[in-house]
């Protein structure tokens, strides 16, 4: 009681449980013996749950079971088999889709995992298992599959064949001796079919698999920069005619790279990177030729030449600072380099902005700093007179001052008894109204003075 279905990744061996569920096994040995599932797409695959198949249409929605041949539409499905309960514990059990009120037609699945209790409780029946081809059940479960869990290329049964059949075919059913021709073309859809070669690499060197992985390596990159903002666009390239030296000697200038590579061709510009705040050299510098040609003989004869007692490298540039982005969808714009500001007649650099003033400015700033400062000072000060006014009167001495702290300490402690004096007679006319008013009679007419 088994079948073999030959797919497009493999061949699968199913054993049937004919005793447990005998109308699912009928149902479905027949099924193959008309070559009903023959090209039948698993249209539905999701990684370490089932893979589903069975619907002609490839939809889903459709199919029909082997009893509707013999007895009309009436017959499109039949009633599942409740008992015994069969639970999908491991992988590779075979269960035939519940397609509503428990009742069965022509699509199945097969688990991709084990332990799928979700589900015993969606009414499907299990009436088979997987006996050769767990490595198919595998490649399956690799499949790349969309949003829908339709797999990008498709994955089809090819044939369908009986190897053991318990059953006496049914008074009324035609069962072809062969499976017929199928021309794929005939069912060919939107996806990829089995048969694309979708390999990049096939027929190709193993320099050429490095130049195309290489390629696709750098656009990766590039997506990366372009997201985060380093670049205006993936596709922007650095000019090729521009030529990266670096581990340069700090006391190389510009001037002696500009004589020193010129032998190659005419220089556009040469500039020497340096620090923005003290102005020394970074090492490395970019050197402008005005065409391709010159640039590429520099780069193959300079490489590794002393110059001031270093080996300098030299390479492509890479950078694209003289690139500016202009929008989206409008482009990039290059910009030349700006004239250096001459520096020889300042005297004063500002700040961070490196801002260049003359000797006139740095006085004038200078000296309305500190004007404003002893303005600030003055002003301080009568505020400080304003709030204590005894600071403008003459100072005392010293016998002037004892007595008047004497008179101050006098003053202070006739106010502490004035005030403990008021507290206390407070307190004792409070005591004295309460007092009387216990020794006082209740107020009743019965008691009242004459």
């Amino acid at each position: 009681m088994a079948v073999l279905l030959e797919t497009s990744v493999g061949d699968l061996t199913i054993d049937l449980m004919t005793e447990d569920r005998p109308q699912a096994s009928l149902n479905f040995l027949k099924l193959c013996k008309l070559k009903y599932y023959n090209m039948c797409l698993f249209h539905s695959i999701q990684r370490n749950l089932v893979a589903q198949s069975g619907d002609p249409d490839g939809t889903g929605r459709g199919g029909q079971s082997m009893f509707k041949h013999l007895y009309g539409d009436q017959a499109v499905y039949f009633e599942a088999e409740a008992k015994p309960r069969i639970k999908h514990t491991r992988k590779g059990l075979v269960s035939m889709v519940n397609n509503g009120s428990n009742m069965h037609g022509s699509q199945f699945f097969i688990t991709l995992a084990d332990s799928l209790d979700y589900l015993d409780q969606q009414g499907h029946t299990v009436f088979g298992e997987i006996g050769e081809g767990d490595e198919v059940l595998d490649k399956l479960n690799d499949t790349f599959c969309d949003k829908n869990h339709q797999p990008l290329q498709n994955v089809r049964i090819l044939h369908t064949i009986v190897l053991d059949d318990p059953y006496d075919d049914p008074p009324g059913l035609k069962f072809p001796e062969s499976s017929p021709q199928i021309n794929i073309k005939d069912y060919e859809n939107d996806r990829l079919e089995y048969d694309d070669d979708i390999d990049p690499f096939k027929d190709k060197t193993e320099d050429e698999i490095e130049r195309i992985q290489a390629e696709k390596t750098a656009k990766a990159n590039a997506q990366i920069l372009e997201m985060i903002g380093d670049l205006p666009d993936q596709d922007v390239a650095p000019e090729e005619n521009v030529l990266f030296v670096c581990k340069l000697n700090p006391v190389t200038t510009e001037e002696d790279l500009e004589i020193i590579f010129s032998r190659f061709g005419a220089i556009k510009s040469c500039e020497v990177i340096k620090d923005s705040k003290t102005q020394e050299s970074l090492q490395y510098a970019f050197i402008e030729f005005e065409k391709k040609e010159y640039c590429e003989n520099a780069y193959f004869k300079m490489d590794n030449v002393l110059i001031d007692d270093r080996r300098i490298h030299v390479d492509f540039s890479q950078s694209v600072a003289k690139v500016k982005w202009k929008g989206k969808g409008k482009g990039v714009q290059t910009f030349e380099k700006k004239e250096k500001a001459d520096t020889k007649s300042t005297a004063y650099t500002g700040g961070i902005y490196g801002l260049n003033h003359d000797d006139n400015f740095a006085s004038k700033t200078h000296s309305k700093g500190e004007k404003a400062k002893r303005q600030h000072k003055s002003r301080s000060r009568s505020r400080h007179r304003e709030r204590s006014p005894s600071l403008s009167r003459k100072r005392f001495t010293s016998r002037e001052r004892r007595s008047r702290s004497r008179d101050q300490r006098k003053k202070r402690r006739e106010r502490s008894r004035d005030r403990s004096r008021r507290s206390y007679s407070r307190e004792k006319k409070y005591r004295d109204r309460s007092r009387d008013r216990r020794r006082s009679p209740p107020r009743d007419s019965k008691y009242r003075h004459r």
